[in-house]
Protein backbone atom coordinates (compact mmCIF):
# COMPACT_ATOMS: atom_id res chain seq x y z
CA UNK A 1 0.00 0.00 0.00
CA UNK A 2 2.94 2.29 0.82
CA UNK A 3 4.68 1.69 -2.26
CA UNK A 4 1.24 2.37 -4.40
CA UNK A 5 0.86 5.25 -2.40
CA UNK A 6 4.26 6.55 -3.21
CA UNK A 7 4.30 5.35 -7.16
CA UNK A 8 1.11 7.77 -7.11
CA UNK A 9 2.83 10.84 -5.95
CA UNK A 10 5.89 10.72 -8.02
CA UNK A 11 3.98 10.55 -10.83
CA UNK A 12 2.00 13.43 -9.74
CA UNK A 13 5.43 15.14 -8.71
CA UNK A 14 6.33 14.21 -12.57
CA UNK A 15 3.94 15.61 -14.02
CA UNK A 16 4.13 18.82 -12.13
CA UNK A 17 7.50 18.71 -13.37
CA UNK A 18 6.63 18.41 -16.74
CA UNK A 19 4.22 21.24 -16.76
CA UNK A 20 6.78 23.48 -14.99
CA UNK A 21 9.21 22.76 -17.08
CA UNK A 22 7.44 23.70 -20.13
CA UNK A 23 5.99 27.01 -18.85
CA UNK A 24 9.77 28.09 -17.84
CA UNK A 25 11.43 27.03 -21.26
CA UNK A 26 8.47 27.80 -23.64
CA UNK A 27 6.05 30.30 -21.66
CA UNK A 28 4.06 31.89 -21.44
CA UNK A 29 1.47 29.11 -22.43
CA UNK A 30 -2.04 28.21 -22.42
CA UNK A 31 -3.80 25.15 -21.01
CA UNK A 32 -4.43 24.13 -24.15
CA UNK A 33 -0.68 24.50 -25.20
CA UNK A 34 0.19 22.82 -22.13
CA UNK A 35 -1.82 19.51 -22.67
CA UNK A 36 -0.55 19.69 -26.64
CA UNK A 37 3.39 19.84 -25.70
CA UNK A 38 3.03 17.49 -22.84
CA UNK A 39 0.28 14.64 -23.83
CA UNK A 40 -1.21 15.56 -20.48
CA UNK A 41 -5.20 15.50 -20.03
CA UNK A 42 -6.65 18.50 -20.07
CA UNK A 43 -7.84 17.81 -16.50
CA UNK A 44 -4.56 16.70 -15.34
CA UNK A 45 -3.15 19.79 -17.00
CA UNK A 46 -6.05 22.09 -15.23
CA UNK A 47 -5.80 20.55 -11.71
CA UNK A 48 -2.01 20.75 -11.49
CA UNK A 49 -1.84 24.29 -13.17
CA UNK A 50 -4.38 25.02 -10.64
CA UNK A 51 -2.09 23.78 -7.39
CA UNK A 52 0.60 25.67 -9.03
CA UNK A 53 -1.56 28.39 -8.96
CA UNK A 54 -2.57 28.39 -5.74
CA UNK A 55 0.90 28.00 -4.76
CA UNK A 56 2.28 30.83 -6.11
CA UNK A 57 5.19 28.98 -8.58
CA UNK A 58 3.03 30.13 -11.41
CA UNK A 59 0.77 33.32 -12.48
CA UNK A 60 -1.41 34.62 -15.27
CA UNK A 61 0.14 36.45 -18.01
CA UNK A 62 -2.11 37.69 -20.12
CA UNK A 63 -4.29 36.21 -22.72
CA UNK A 64 -4.75 35.28 -26.37
CA UNK A 65 -7.42 34.92 -28.95
CA UNK A 66 -9.21 31.45 -29.21
CA UNK A 67 -10.06 29.99 -32.40
CA UNK A 68 -14.13 30.89 -32.05
CA UNK A 69 -14.14 30.55 -27.69
CA UNK A 70 -13.09 32.32 -24.94
CA UNK A 71 -9.62 33.75 -24.97
CA UNK A 72 -7.16 31.74 -23.61
CA UNK A 73 -5.01 32.89 -20.26
CA UNK A 74 -1.50 32.44 -20.79
CA UNK A 75 0.60 31.07 -17.91
CA UNK A 76 4.10 31.80 -16.81
CA UNK A 77 6.09 31.14 -13.83
CA UNK A 78 5.97 33.53 -11.14
CA UNK A 79 9.35 35.56 -11.24
CA UNK A 80 8.84 37.04 -7.89
CA UNK A 81 7.98 33.49 -6.44
CA UNK A 82 11.30 33.33 -5.24
CA UNK A 83 15.15 33.94 -6.19
CA UNK A 84 18.47 32.60 -7.18
CA UNK A 85 22.22 33.47 -7.14
CA UNK A 86 24.97 32.32 -9.16
CA UNK A 87 28.75 32.71 -8.51
CA UNK A 88 31.62 32.45 -11.41
CA UNK A 89 34.87 31.69 -9.62
CA UNK A 90 36.91 32.89 -12.40
CA UNK A 91 41.40 33.02 -13.09
CA UNK A 92 41.03 36.61 -12.08
CA UNK A 93 37.97 37.08 -10.11
CA UNK A 94 34.80 35.89 -8.58
CA UNK A 95 31.78 36.99 -9.48
CA UNK A 96 28.09 36.84 -8.27
CA UNK A 97 25.41 37.73 -9.28
CA UNK A 98 21.17 37.65 -8.01
CA UNK A 99 18.36 36.75 -10.89
CA UNK A 100 14.41 36.48 -10.05
CA UNK A 101 13.18 33.13 -11.90
CA UNK A 102 12.55 35.33 -15.16
CA UNK A 103 16.53 35.64 -14.85
CA UNK A 104 16.35 39.50 -14.38
CA UNK A 105 19.68 40.30 -13.15
CA UNK A 106 18.81 42.32 -10.02
CA UNK A 107 22.64 42.50 -8.35
CA UNK A 108 25.81 41.82 -9.15
CA UNK A 109 29.40 41.90 -6.85
CA UNK A 110 32.91 41.17 -7.99
CA UNK A 111 36.06 40.73 -5.95
CA UNK A 112 39.00 40.95 -7.91
CA UNK A 113 41.87 37.66 -7.70
CA UNK A 114 45.56 38.67 -7.79
CA UNK A 115 47.00 34.97 -7.73
CA UNK A 116 46.53 31.84 -10.97
CA UNK A 117 45.90 29.59 -7.85
CA UNK A 118 43.78 30.99 -4.87
CA UNK A 119 43.33 29.29 -1.76
CA UNK A 120 39.62 27.67 -1.16
CA UNK A 121 39.20 29.38 1.68
CA UNK A 122 39.61 32.69 -0.26
CA UNK A 123 37.36 31.29 -2.96
CA UNK A 124 34.52 30.23 0.00
CA UNK A 125 35.13 34.17 1.44
CA UNK A 126 34.30 35.55 -1.76
CA UNK A 127 31.10 33.66 -2.79
CA UNK A 128 29.48 34.13 0.91
CA UNK A 129 30.35 37.73 1.08
CA UNK A 130 29.33 38.50 -2.53
CA UNK A 131 25.89 36.67 -1.43
CA UNK A 132 25.71 38.85 1.57
CA UNK A 133 26.22 41.86 -0.71
CA UNK A 134 23.91 41.14 -3.72
CA UNK A 135 20.98 39.96 -1.07
CA UNK A 136 22.14 43.75 0.98
CA UNK A 137 21.39 45.18 -2.78
CA UNK A 138 18.35 44.11 -3.91
CA UNK A 139 16.57 44.12 -0.18
CA UNK A 140 15.77 40.31 -0.80
CA UNK A 141 15.77 38.26 2.53
CA UNK A 142 18.27 35.06 2.75
CA UNK A 143 14.78 32.80 2.76
CA UNK A 144 13.56 33.83 -0.32
CA UNK A 145 16.32 32.30 -2.41
CA UNK A 146 16.39 29.20 -3.91
CA UNK A 147 19.90 28.48 -4.06
CA UNK A 148 23.25 29.33 -4.68
CA UNK A 149 24.96 28.07 -7.56
CA UNK A 150 28.76 27.87 -7.99
CA UNK A 151 30.70 27.69 -11.31
CA UNK A 152 34.47 26.70 -11.23
CA UNK A 153 36.98 25.46 -13.22
CA UNK A 154 37.90 21.84 -13.19
CA UNK A 155 36.26 18.38 -12.76
CA UNK A 156 33.23 18.59 -9.95
CA UNK A 157 31.60 15.63 -8.94
CA UNK A 158 28.81 16.91 -7.34
CA UNK A 159 26.77 19.27 -7.74
CA UNK A 160 25.27 18.84 -4.28
CA UNK A 161 28.27 18.35 -1.75
CA UNK A 162 30.47 18.88 -4.84
CA UNK A 163 34.32 17.83 -4.66
CA UNK A 164 36.41 19.87 -7.34
CA UNK A 165 39.32 18.46 -8.68
CA UNK A 166 41.23 21.38 -10.54
CA UNK A 167 44.66 20.98 -11.48
CA UNK A 168 45.08 24.83 -12.87
CA UNK A 169 43.79 25.95 -9.92
CA UNK A 170 45.65 23.92 -7.48
CA UNK A 171 42.88 22.19 -6.15
CA UNK A 172 43.08 18.40 -5.33
CA UNK A 173 39.33 16.89 -3.84
CA UNK A 174 38.33 19.83 -2.79
CA UNK A 175 35.19 19.61 -0.77
CA UNK A 176 33.83 22.99 -1.87
CA UNK A 177 29.95 22.45 -1.64
CA UNK A 178 30.99 21.46 2.04
CA UNK A 179 32.77 24.22 2.65
CA UNK A 180 30.16 26.13 1.34
CA UNK A 181 27.48 24.80 2.94
CA UNK A 182 28.80 24.94 6.71
CA UNK A 183 28.67 28.91 6.49
CA UNK A 184 24.80 29.22 5.03
CA UNK A 185 21.76 27.89 4.93
CA UNK A 186 20.62 28.03 1.46
CA UNK A 187 21.05 25.14 -0.50
CA UNK A 188 23.98 24.74 -2.53
CA UNK A 189 25.38 22.99 -6.28
CA UNK A 190 28.39 23.35 -7.97
CA UNK A 191 29.75 22.72 -11.36
CA UNK A 192 32.47 23.45 -14.24
CA UNK A 193 31.53 26.62 -15.36
CA UNK A 194 31.88 25.48 -19.36
CA UNK A 195 28.47 23.65 -18.37
CA UNK A 196 26.98 26.19 -16.03
CA UNK A 197 27.39 28.44 -19.49
CA UNK A 198 26.29 25.79 -21.96
CA UNK A 199 23.14 25.09 -19.78
CA UNK A 200 22.39 29.41 -20.02
CA UNK A 201 22.84 28.90 -23.90
CA UNK A 202 21.22 25.98 -24.18
CA UNK A 203 17.76 27.47 -22.42
CA UNK A 204 18.57 31.09 -23.17
CA UNK A 205 20.81 31.71 -25.85
CA UNK A 206 22.12 30.52 -29.12
CA UNK A 207 21.88 27.44 -28.18
CA UNK A 208 17.66 27.20 -28.07
CA UNK A 209 16.11 24.87 -30.37
CA UNK A 210 19.18 22.51 -30.68
CA UNK A 211 19.49 19.05 -29.70
CA UNK A 212 23.21 17.90 -30.54
CA UNK A 213 25.38 20.99 -29.45
CA UNK A 214 28.98 21.92 -27.88
CA UNK A 215 28.94 24.95 -26.17
CA UNK A 216 33.07 26.13 -26.00
CA UNK A 217 34.40 28.08 -22.92
CA UNK A 218 37.33 30.07 -24.38
CA UNK A 219 38.54 32.50 -21.76
CA UNK A 220 42.04 32.03 -19.74
CA UNK A 221 41.09 28.46 -19.16
CA UNK A 222 39.24 26.30 -22.06
CA UNK A 223 36.44 24.28 -21.48
CA UNK A 224 33.45 22.75 -23.37
CA UNK A 225 29.61 21.64 -22.45
CA UNK A 226 28.45 18.86 -24.83
CA UNK A 227 24.58 18.27 -25.20
CA UNK A 228 23.34 15.15 -26.72
CA UNK A 229 19.90 14.40 -27.65
CA UNK A 230 19.26 17.37 -25.70
CA UNK A 231 20.45 16.14 -22.39
CA UNK A 232 24.27 17.22 -20.95
CA UNK A 233 26.19 14.42 -21.42
CA UNK A 234 28.94 14.28 -18.29
CA UNK A 235 30.75 10.61 -18.38
CA UNK A 236 31.12 8.49 -15.96
CA UNK A 237 31.78 10.66 -13.11
CA UNK A 238 31.28 14.44 -14.50
CA UNK A 239 34.63 15.39 -16.12
CA UNK A 240 33.17 15.04 -19.92
CA UNK A 241 33.70 18.52 -21.73
CA UNK A 242 37.22 18.87 -20.80
CA UNK A 243 38.00 19.83 -24.11
CA UNK A 244 40.74 22.01 -23.49
CA UNK A 245 42.97 19.36 -21.95
CA UNK A 246 42.51 17.44 -25.41
CA UNK A 247 46.07 17.18 -27.22
CA UNK A 248 46.30 19.54 -30.12
CA UNK A 249 50.39 19.42 -30.39
CA UNK A 250 52.35 16.40 -29.61
CA UNK A 251 55.39 17.47 -27.66
CA UNK A 252 53.65 20.90 -27.82
CA UNK A 253 53.57 24.14 -25.03
CA UNK A 254 53.50 22.77 -21.52
CA UNK A 255 49.78 23.53 -19.83
CA UNK A 256 48.89 24.59 -16.62
CA UNK A 257 48.08 21.23 -15.81
CA UNK A 258 51.01 20.09 -16.48
CA UNK A 259 50.65 17.96 -19.41
CA UNK A 260 52.31 19.25 -22.74
CA UNK A 261 50.15 20.32 -25.88
CA UNK A 262 47.05 20.66 -24.71
CA UNK A 263 44.64 22.89 -26.57
CA UNK A 264 44.31 25.49 -24.07
CA UNK A 265 47.78 26.06 -23.82
CA UNK A 266 47.27 27.63 -27.52
CA UNK A 267 44.06 29.30 -27.28
CA UNK A 268 43.24 30.23 -23.45
CA UNK A 269 43.73 33.75 -23.27
CA UNK A 270 46.89 33.07 -20.79
CA UNK A 271 48.83 30.91 -23.17
CA UNK A 272 47.54 33.60 -26.26
CA UNK A 273 49.54 36.17 -24.54
CA UNK A 274 52.31 34.19 -23.18
CA UNK A 275 52.94 33.05 -27.15
CA UNK A 276 52.53 36.57 -27.98
CA UNK A 277 55.36 37.40 -25.25
CA UNK A 278 57.49 34.95 -26.52
CA UNK A 279 57.35 36.12 -30.15
CA UNK A 280 58.48 39.45 -28.97
CA UNK A 281 55.71 41.21 -28.10
CA UNK A 282 54.77 42.89 -24.72
CA UNK A 283 54.70 40.88 -21.30
CA UNK A 284 51.67 41.08 -19.50
CA UNK A 285 51.66 39.86 -15.63
CA UNK A 286 49.00 37.55 -14.56
CA UNK A 287 48.62 40.18 -12.26
CA UNK A 288 47.99 43.06 -14.49
CA UNK A 289 44.43 43.07 -16.78
CA UNK A 290 44.43 40.27 -18.74
CA UNK A 291 41.39 41.17 -20.69
CA UNK A 292 42.73 44.73 -21.57
CA UNK A 293 45.92 43.00 -22.52
CA UNK A 294 44.35 40.34 -25.14
CA UNK A 295 42.07 43.13 -26.52
CA UNK A 296 45.58 44.93 -27.16
CA UNK A 297 46.72 42.46 -28.98
CA UNK A 298 43.98 41.96 -31.08
CA UNK A 299 44.30 45.78 -31.23
CA UNK A 300 47.67 45.69 -32.84
CA UNK A 301 47.11 43.25 -34.98
CA UNK A 302 47.65 45.91 -38.47
CA UNK A 303 50.96 47.25 -37.04
CA UNK A 304 52.20 43.87 -35.35
CA UNK A 305 54.03 41.23 -37.26
CA UNK A 306 54.29 39.55 -34.33
CA UNK A 307 50.26 40.23 -33.41
CA UNK A 308 49.33 39.32 -36.19
CA UNK A 309 50.85 35.99 -36.72
CA UNK A 310 50.41 34.83 -33.00
CA UNK A 311 46.30 35.83 -34.14
CA UNK A 312 46.52 33.96 -36.59
CA UNK A 313 48.05 31.07 -35.33
CA UNK A 314 45.45 31.11 -32.66
CA UNK A 315 42.26 30.87 -35.22
CA UNK A 316 44.04 28.02 -36.52
CA UNK A 317 44.34 26.11 -33.25
CA UNK A 318 40.88 26.48 -32.35
CA UNK A 319 39.63 25.67 -35.64
CA UNK A 320 41.26 22.39 -35.58
CA UNK A 321 39.86 21.81 -32.10
CA UNK A 322 36.59 22.81 -33.22
CA UNK A 323 37.01 20.50 -36.40
CA UNK A 324 38.22 17.82 -33.37
CA UNK A 325 34.28 18.44 -31.92
CA UNK A 326 32.96 18.41 -35.57
CA UNK A 327 34.39 14.84 -36.38
CA UNK A 328 33.85 13.43 -32.94
CA UNK A 329 30.36 14.72 -31.98
CA UNK A 330 28.57 15.20 -35.25
CA UNK A 331 27.02 17.81 -33.60
CA UNK A 332 24.48 20.30 -35.52
CA UNK A 333 25.40 23.33 -33.59
CA UNK A 334 29.15 24.43 -31.97
CA UNK A 335 28.48 27.92 -29.76
CA UNK A 336 31.74 29.98 -28.76
CA UNK A 337 31.65 31.99 -25.59
CA UNK A 338 33.84 33.09 -23.22
CA UNK A 339 35.55 36.28 -22.55
CA UNK A 340 38.09 35.97 -24.79
CA UNK A 341 36.33 33.69 -27.35
CA UNK A 342 33.78 36.42 -28.12
CA UNK A 343 36.92 38.79 -28.54
CA UNK A 344 38.30 36.62 -31.05
CA UNK A 345 34.81 35.27 -32.53
CA UNK A 346 33.68 39.16 -33.05
CA UNK A 347 36.34 39.81 -35.09
CA UNK A 348 37.45 36.41 -36.72
CA UNK A 349 34.38 34.18 -37.38
CA UNK A 350 34.32 33.54 -40.61
CA UNK A 351 37.90 32.81 -40.42
CA UNK A 352 37.27 30.53 -38.00
CA UNK A 353 35.09 28.95 -39.74
CA UNK A 354 37.15 28.39 -42.84
CA UNK A 355 40.16 27.01 -40.19
CA UNK A 356 37.22 24.77 -39.28
CA UNK A 357 36.64 23.20 -42.38
CA UNK A 358 39.96 22.67 -43.25
CA UNK A 359 40.23 20.29 -40.83
CA UNK A 360 36.87 18.89 -40.18
CA UNK A 361 35.60 15.70 -42.60
CA UNK A 362 33.63 17.55 -44.99
CA UNK A 363 30.25 16.04 -44.36
CA UNK A 364 29.70 16.27 -40.39
CA UNK A 365 31.09 20.15 -41.13
CA UNK A 366 28.49 21.00 -43.60
CA UNK A 367 25.54 19.95 -41.15
CA UNK A 368 27.31 21.84 -38.25
CA UNK A 369 26.84 25.60 -37.72
CA UNK A 370 29.19 27.64 -35.77
CA UNK A 371 27.86 30.50 -33.97
CA UNK A 372 28.38 33.23 -31.22
CA UNK A 373 27.05 32.97 -27.45
CA UNK A 374 24.12 35.49 -27.42
CA UNK A 375 24.23 35.63 -23.18
CA UNK A 376 27.34 38.31 -23.66
CA UNK A 377 31.36 37.36 -21.91
CA UNK A 378 29.37 37.20 -18.05
CA UNK A 379 26.93 34.45 -19.28
CA UNK A 380 28.68 31.50 -16.74
CA UNK A 381 27.37 33.39 -13.20
CA UNK A 382 23.73 33.12 -15.10
CA UNK A 383 24.20 29.83 -15.78
CA UNK A 384 25.68 29.29 -12.46
CA UNK A 385 22.24 30.60 -11.19
CA UNK A 386 20.16 28.23 -13.26
CA UNK A 387 21.38 25.19 -11.75
CA UNK A 388 18.81 25.53 -8.17
CA UNK A 389 16.02 26.60 -11.32
CA UNK A 390 16.55 23.33 -12.64
CA UNK A 391 16.07 22.04 -9.08
CA UNK A 392 13.25 23.77 -8.65
CA UNK A 393 11.68 22.12 -12.46
CA UNK A 394 12.92 18.51 -11.44
CA UNK A 395 11.16 18.62 -7.95
CA UNK A 396 7.55 20.31 -9.86
CA UNK A 397 7.97 23.75 -8.13
CA UNK A 398 8.36 22.11 -4.54
CA UNK A 399 10.24 23.49 -2.20
CA UNK A 400 11.11 24.65 1.64
CA UNK A 401 12.77 27.92 0.98
CA UNK A 402 10.27 30.21 -1.00
CA UNK A 403 6.80 31.32 0.58
CA UNK A 404 3.97 29.54 -0.36
CA UNK A 405 0.64 30.41 -1.24
CA UNK A 406 1.69 34.03 -2.69
CA UNK A 407 -1.07 33.93 -4.97
CA UNK A 408 -3.66 33.53 -2.48
CA UNK A 409 -2.59 36.01 0.43
CA UNK A 410 -2.21 38.53 -2.74
CA UNK A 411 -6.02 38.13 -3.34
Amino acid sequence: MDGRRTTVRDMRRSNRSVLLTSIYRDGPLSRFELGHQTSLSAASVSNLVGELLDEGVVEEAGSVESDGGRPRVLLRVAPAFGYVVGAEVGETRVRVELFDLAMNQLATKVYPIETPKPDPALVVKYVLAGLSEVLAQAGIAEDRVLGLGVAVAGVVEGPADAVVHAQTLGWDAVPLGALLAAKTDIPIQVDNGANTLGQAEMWFGAGRGATDAVVALVGSGVGAALVTGGTSYRGTRSSAGEWGHTTIMYGGRRCRCGSDGCLEAYVGAEGVLDRHRLAGGSEVSFGADEEAAFIALLDSVDSSEAAAKVVEDTIGYLGAGFANLVNLFNPERIVLGGWSGLLLGERYLPELRAATARHALRQPYAQVSIELCELGRDAVAMGAATLPILRLLRDGGTTSRAPRNLTARAR
